[in-house]
């Protein structure tokens, strides 16, 4: 495989603007470093293969963090799309109308370098038998929709594990909205499947987020906070997740914005917040993997909406703060594939070259 060279920190530290030193030179005095279970060539080896998990999944595990431009790193840059259903076809492919073709997806995580592609198993089975054996597939199996009316957030099942694995896809992913009332419903449902793809030799994959209204207060969204999406992170290797997939850290003190009203929400404990973080986003983050195990499942932080000419820099700015945390790299399709193709390969391989560049250390 041929080397691949990250981009100049100069290019980085110019995206990341006024938050470059800070960003780049943070200490974390919370969790040490020492402590983490971090990525490297040998990931799989070295944490995995402890596993109770089959060779056939290790063996998968083993060709996704294998390919791409972030082959052989311990690191992975996944392209996601299946914002045709949780958010609706024509609002996230009006921008870029070619990726209503399935094929093009597949096509943008090739010419981006991902390590593998995330869909639906409609996305996926349609251009199965051209390129599964190109690119490791992750067909997502559950979803929410927007067409019910009025609209509701729940998590529906679409297919099935085994469809997935004779579609020839290595791993399944699915969503679990934590604090909503249909969470326990969807953790039986998503335990279950994990269960079965395990059992046929695929990994796992949790989008492990947080729903619920009265995780908005005074016009904060604590459904991104630390201690709240890393109970859920928690709760998401529970049940065996290889991988999982978070919205990044944006505060803290979920428990108690939710109890100030003299609610009994949850439990928690006071050195949370004064000894295992702090309000820098790489400690916040660093949270996040201490709930992944300490980082024996790995975390890869979602690269959230497009907002246009400021998705480069945006990008950029979350993998740093993914990789210094010790986190496991990036999902990021919306930035991605609402421009045209040329430009969501240079903003995929703008997210690898952080993982590429070696002066971006674990802080």
């Amino acid at each position: 495989m041929a080397v691949v060279t990250g981009t100049d920190l100069s290019r980085i530290e110019q995206l990341l603007g006024d938050e470059a030193a800070d960003l780049l030179t943070h200490q974390c005095r919370t969790v040490d470093r020492s402590l983490l279970h971090l990525p490297g060539p040998d990931f799989v080896d070295r944490v995995y293969a402890l596993t109770d998990r089959k060779p056939a999944t290790l063996r998968n595990l083993q060709w996704m963090f294998s390919q791409g431009r972030l082959g052989g790193t311990g690191y992975l840059s996944i392209l996601p799309v299946d914002q045709g259903i949780e958010h609706s076809a024509g609002a996230s492919f009006a921008p870029n109308p070619m990726y209503f073709d399935p094929e093009n997806i597949v096509k943008l995580a090739l010419e981006g370098g991902c390590n593998a592609v995330a869909s639906t198993i409609g996305v996926l089975g349609s251009i199965a038998r051209r390129y599964a054996h190109r690119i490791p597939f992750i067909v997502k199996l559950n979803h929410n929709e927007l067409l019910t009316y009025p609209n509701k957030y729940d998590q529906t099942m679409y297919g099935s594990v085994e469809v997935a694995y004779e579609m020839g896809a290595v791993g399944v992913g699915a969503t679990i909205y934590f604090g909503s009332d249909q969470a326990d419903r969807q953790l039986v449902e998503v335990a279950h499947a994990f269960e079965e793809a395990h059992r046929l030799g695929m990994f796992t994959v949790l989008w492990c987020y947080l729903r619920n209204s009265a995780f908005k207060v005074d016009g904060v969204d604590y459904g991104l906070s630390a201690d709240l999406t890393g109970q859920a992170n928690h709760i998401g290797v529970t049940i065996e997740a290889d991988i999982i997939k978070q919205k990044q850290a944006e505060n803290n003190n979920g428990y108690g914005a939710v109890n100030q009203n003299g609610k009994g929400y949850g439990q928690t404990n006071k050195k949370v917040y004064s000894d295992l973080t702090t309000d820098h986003p790489i400690d916040l983050t660093r949270y996040q993997v201490v709930n992944c195990y300490l980082g024996r499942a790995g975390l890869i932080n979602s690269g959230g909406a497009s907002a246009g000419d400021n998705d480069l820099a945006q990008a950029v700015r979350t993998s740093v703060i993914n990789k210094r945390a010790g986190g496991t790299g990036l999902i990021s399709g919306r930035k991605a594939f609402q421009k045209p193709m040329e430009q969501g390969v240079e903003l995929l391989n703008a997210i690898q070259d952080v993982y590429l560049n070696d002066e971006i250390t674990i802080a």
